[in-house]
């Protein structure tokens, strides 16, 4: 499965980049590739060591005012002319998706790929990786529209939220395997 991943590329302490860390490995050794923003900075970085380290592929998608983060190395490495292209590119390479902490553009990302599958746009498994309850307010959020009659389609058929990264690739996988 090509896996992509919306993180942040900043540098963050280790409650957040060993999870990372541990779903890259487990990303990797399933025989996966990881579909990435490109970066070589961060927590970016992180996730395409550890998917790298255990024999995953790294499909790269920058844009051309970060181009000079990319990382080298990389098995594909497409450069996008503005962050939509970017968007637009990351979501065709992938089969899948992982929302993970990040700032604002993760959550734009997120909020992208999440307005196409309400409107049946795709059909993409998507995860939210909860690490140390770091969405636990966006997924209260989440509940409050879904109730209040925001969302046209279950919140579950959106999103799976996990607290763990074995928990978000064994439901991409089992995601997978029905599809």
């Amino acid at each position: 499965m090509n896996i992509c991943v919306f993180l942040s590329a900043a540098d963050l302490d280790d409650r957040y980049t060993r999870p990372a860390r541990d779903f890259a490995r487990l990303l990797g050794k399933g025989g996966h590739s990881l579909v990435w923003g490109g970066s070589d900075s961060g927590l970016m970085k992180v996730v395409a060591d550890g998917v790298q380290e255990a024999g995953g592929r790294l499909i790269g998608v920058s844009v051309d005012f970060l181009a000079n983060k990319a990382r080298p190395g990389a098995d594909e490495m497409v450069i996008a002319g503005d962050l939509a292209e970017r968007k637009k590119l990351l979501l065709e390479k992938a089969d899948a998706v992982v929302i993970m902490v990040g700032g604002t553009g993760t959550l734009d990302e997120a909020t992208e790929i999440l307005e196409l599958k309400k409107h049946g746009r795709t059909d993409k498994p998507v995860v939210l990786l909860n690490t140390a309850g770091f969405y636990d307010g966006l997924r209260e959020q989440f509940h409050r529209m879904e109730d209040e009659g925001f969302l046209p389609r279950p919140l579950s058929e959106l999103v799976f939220f996990a607290d763990e990264p074995a928990g978000a690739l064994a439901y991409l996988e089992e995601a997978a395997g029905q599809q």
